[in-house]
């Protein structure tokens, strides 16, 4: 709304000290983080209040692990701290009308609605089981499946390409340079040279011409998946205090640089990235709950005063799956939603190892020999002795290390 303000009071010849810099993406990011964090710290432990007296508290199934019924009673629904504290900023600095930014102020609301649902049926109407893990899939199918539609089809999603005997790069001949804005179903390939893959050479069998026209059936299951996929990592991971805000504040950092990047055209230039025309909003956007999160972080760090429940784990995950797809970078997601991915697995290899040693040895060999103590993976190590906080701030330091190798694959190619 801010740069709405500025282009009015500008196109009317109204000059006043300092707003210029509502122009610039960097000041406008920086004042959206600040606010997030501002908002979540200060309004934080009066949405923690409001939920402790609606007795919004965690219901805690005793599973044996240490200190776990001492989390009794604490409130959840804390992803919606996270949500309020990034919507005003984003209304407020960025352009509202840019297309990735209402894709990604969708997707926060649609994954937060769907996690907000599960959390009342769970607290208020008692029922332990919450939302049906159907009507949770419908919902992410259906979030993926607008993204993946609006990613395909939308005229201002487009990428540009500098001509093959284009010049060195500077603000005064970028017209010269770059070709017309164009529609692919392109994605970055991370580790290789030439680190470009359209999803429509999968119909190898067809003609270029039908391979353009039906490449949708490639690009939108996949994106369906996407987002499946990492809102229920984050969803999974999200069983410790600090853990998934912790995380997700590492791979949104990263994604936030991403951004920024792609949508400079001499940056991406010069780092030889595909330059994606209008992205640099979406740096707003990923700051801004960037800030939001880690003001959660405040109140969810060991012992945690509030959980983010459903509200804020489906959320986080989806909004990073978005990110990631609009960045052409979601075949970075394996490495930089490593944590996600870790959890994720150590509950799919649990259930499967557990079905081959029962049916083979029998269901007393099975129980006694579990591939893990529990999954997902931070209650194996929580049974191990591990502290929370220990599990926490190394998986952190692991997402750290692993967000470093997808920022590396700007020049290892």
């Amino acid at each position: 709304m801010l740069y709405y303000l500025y282009e009015y009071l500008t196109s009317h010849g109204i000059d006043i000290p300092g707003l210029q810099l509502l122009k610039y993406i960097s000041f406008r990011a920086a004042m959206a983080v600040l606010l997030s964090l501002f908002i979540a710290l200060l309004y934080g432990k009066r949405i923690i209040n409001f939920l402790r007296n609606k007795q919004m508290g965690e219901l805690v199934r005793d599973l044996g692990l240490e200190g776990q019924k001492q989390k009794e009673g604490t409130p959840t629904m804390g992803g919606l701290i996270i949500i309020f504290a990034t919507v005003i900023p984003v209304l407020l600095f960025t352009r509202i009308t840019n297309v990735y930014i209402v894709l990604l102020l969708v997707s926060m609301v649609w994954m937060g609605a769907i996690g907000f649902i599960d959390d009342y049926l769970k607290k208020i109407k008692k029922n332990k089981d919450g939302l049906s893990g159907i009507f949770k899939v419908i919902g992410q199918i259906g979030l993926g499946l607008i993204v993946g539609v609006t990613m395909y089809y939308h005229p201002d999603i487009t990428i540009k390409r500098k001509y093959a005997d284009a010049q060195v790069v500077n603000r005064n001949n970028v017209a010269q340079n770059f070709a017309p804005a164009k529609k692919e179903t392109i994605s970055t390939v991370p580790f290789m040279k030439n680190n470009e893959f359209d999803y429509s050479k999968i119909l190898f069998w067809m003609d270029e011409k039908q391979q353009d026209e039906w490449a949708w059936l490639v690009f939108i299951p996949l994106v369906i998946f996407i987002v499946t996929a990492v809102s229920n990592g984050a969803n999974i991971t999200d069983g410790i205090d600090g853990l998934a805000s912790g995380t997700s504040v590492v791979i949104l950092g990263t994604l936030a640089f991403f951004a920024y990047i792609s949508g400079n055209i001499i940056f991406s230039d010069y780092l030889n990235i595909m330059f994606l025309p209008n992205m640099g909003e979406t740096t707003i956007f990923a700051v801004a709950l960037i800030g939001a999160t880690i003001g959660f972080f405040w109140y969810n760090t060991y012992p945690a005063q509030v959980f983010m429940g459903d509200t804020g784990s489906l959320m986080l995950g989806g909004v990073i799956a978005v990110l990631a797809i609009i960045l052409r970078k979601e075949l970075l997601i394996p490495v930089l939603c490593g944590i996600f991915l870790i959890e994720n697995l150590s509950v799919m290899l649990q259930v499967l190892v557990f079905k081959y040693r029962k049916r083979k040895y029998g269901l007393e060999y099975a129980q006694n020999n579990r591939l893990f103590k529990m999954s997902p993976l931070h209650h194996h190590y929580q049974l191990n002795g591990f502290h929370e906080s220990k599990i926490v701030n190394r998986m952190i330091i692991l997402g750290v290390m692993l967000a470093i190798i997808c920022l590396i694959t700007l020049k290892i190619r």
